[in-house]
């Protein structure tokens, strides 16, 4: 005799944080005057795009657009709800394992949606960088790599 199969429940399997980050669109924008951005396409096709305000070394406001799944949507709005009033330098220590933390919920499987969320973010952090850098007319570089392009990776040595 096996037992019962107990049904999914999507709403009763998810902690209240995952729930609150996947569905609220509040910070989903794509403001015209951001002061950096930084977008990345992960290999599921899922895009994410960052727009940072920054005034005087601190991240007053974090918008985001995605094209993607709501596993996405809930960590790129993780990652900004945990960016919002950092110093830039405090931003950077922000990993994909605080944003599956802070979610609780997020299958295994969609880890990836919270590398690629901190990815495009890093981007925002770097072109905020290049940005600084170019308004001071000098070089900028992460880990001795030359910084690019707006929201651009480093470029190889």
């Amino acid at each position: 005799m096996s037992l019962p199969q107990r049904k999914f429940d999507f709403w009763q399997e998810h902690s209240l944080n995952y729930l609150k980050m996947a569905f609220s669109m509040d910070r989903r924008e794509k403001p015209k005057d951001a002061d950096a951005y930084g977008k990345r396409t992960g290999i599921c096709g899922d895009t994410v795009e960052f727009f940072l305000s920054i005034q005087e070394g601190r991240i007053q406001s974090v918008s985001f657009d995605i094209t993607g799944c709501i596993n996405t949507n809930a960590c790129a709005n993780t990652i900004a709800y945990l960016a919002e009033g950092k110093k830039i330098e405090d931003a950077w220590k922000i990993t994909p394992d605080d944003v599956i933390n802070f979610l609780k919920t997020l299958p295994s499987e969609n880890y990836h949606c919270a590398e690629l969320a901190a990815g495009a973010f890093y981007l925002a952090l770097s072109d905020n960088k290049k940005r600084e850098h170019h308004r001071r007319k000098q070089p900028c570089t992460i880990d001795g790599s030359e910084l690019t392009g707006a929201g651009s990776e480093p470029a190889s040595a």
